[in-house]
């Protein structure tokens, strides 16, 4: 959507994790689309923080982006901010991310997303968007084994604690809508991969590996599936959500075909996938037709927390915003290859000489 010249600059949004994968490609689409974005992030070193300047330092090209550098936690930070700013919408994506860390490190996603995520439901609060937009993960549908999944299967068996902390997040963001009247969507995002990618996401470890002849780690022997995303599709499905505004319970309009819609609030989850799963093999396959190389495999038990299959059901999603189009994953590996090859090794070998 590209917005009127006379709207242009004029409508505010507050982005949590502004510096992060998804962060970065929605900012840019927003500010691209005319929006004035504020970014909220915190700059952790979970994963290399260079990484993070680096996305930082291109939507700092526009005019329309400014950027607060501080934690979610923080006690009545993200008030005080919210009371200036009285974003129209905000999209929150801060969070500690990560199915495996979340065994070694379980404090961190405490503070991160169930702390921050807390001060930023009081926030709204105090200061209530038009929208609010939060992120979930696929993860919440945990072991279940019914596919596709849809946003109304139950979801009480997550195997990892940062799948519970997610929903978590969903249940507290649900009472707050209800509470205080805040219009709220949830997201689950299926495996997202793409340029500017985390560096402890799969494909990215694999890339790296088979570029440097190491053989690449495949768990559960190969045996697994993902409905994986490319993140320009997800932001796309992002930015139609931004104006699907939850209807409060009373005077709703004819029901949405598969909705989630609560039927005490203004809060409805959605899932943000390709419903098309993918196998590992097929998946490195796609990484080694791009890279033009093959990878070693280094067959592996299942690891702890993690989960077989997904596959997302996308009827509500397409009821709510039409029909997606969505990326080939021939072409999205194509895309972030190219991408990876210039920022890690075409920069290391200018540097070399």
């Amino acid at each position: 959507m590209h917005l009127p010249q006379e709207l242009r600059m004029t409508r505010t949004a507050l982005v949590t994790g502004a510096a992060g994968f998804i962060g970065f490609h929605l900012c840019r689409r927003l500010l691209n689309d005319g929006w004035r974005v504020v970014g909220f992030d915190a700059l952790t070193e979970y994963y290399d923080v260079s990484l993070k300047h680096r996305r930082l330092a291109l939507l700092a090209e526009s005019p329309g982006f400014e950027l607060i550098e501080a934690r979610l936690e923080e006690p009545g930070r993200l008030k005080a901010l919210m009371a200036d700013l009285r974003p129209e919408i905000v999209v929150h994506l801060a969070a500690q991310a990560g199915v495996r860390y979340s065994i070694d490190a379980p404090a961190s996603y405490v503070q991160s997303n169930l702390v921050g995520t807390f001060e930023l439901l009081e926030a709204a609060r105090a200061t209530p968007p038009r929208h609010m937009l939060m992120a979930s993960t696929s993860s919440v549908y945990g072991a279940n084994t019914d596919m596709p999944y849809a946003e109304t299967d139950k979801t009480d068996t997550q195997k990892s604690f940062y799948a519970a902390t997610k929903k978590a997040n969903e249940a507290m963001a649900h009472s707050y809508s209800h509470l205080f009247d805040l219009p709220i969507t949830m997201f689950r995002f299926f495996t997202v991969y793409g340029t500017w990618g985390r560096p402890d996401m799969a494909y990215f470890k694999f890339a790296r590996a088979i570029r440097e002849g190491r053989a690449i780690d495949v768990y559960n022997h190969g045996k697994m599936q993902r409905d994986f995303t490319y993140a320009d599709d997800l932001i796309e499905g992002i930015v139609r959500l931004i104006e699907v505004v939850p209807p409060a319970p009373e005077g709703r309009g004819a029901p949405v075909p598969h909705d989630s819609l609560s039927p005490v609030a203004a809060w409805r989850v959605v899932n943000l996938g390709m419903s098309k799963p993918t196998t590992l093999e097929d998946f490195i396959a796609a990484l080694e037709d791009a890279l033009g190389q093959k990878a070693r495999r280094n067959y592996m038990e299942m690891q702890p927390g993690d989960v077989v299959a997904t596959w997302a059901d996308t009827r509500l999603l397409t009821a709510l915003v039409g029909e997606m189009q969505t990326t080939p994953l021939s072409r999205g590996m194509e895309h972030f290859v190219k991408w990876y090859l210039a920022q890690y090794e075409a920069g290391a070998a200018q540097a070399a000489t």
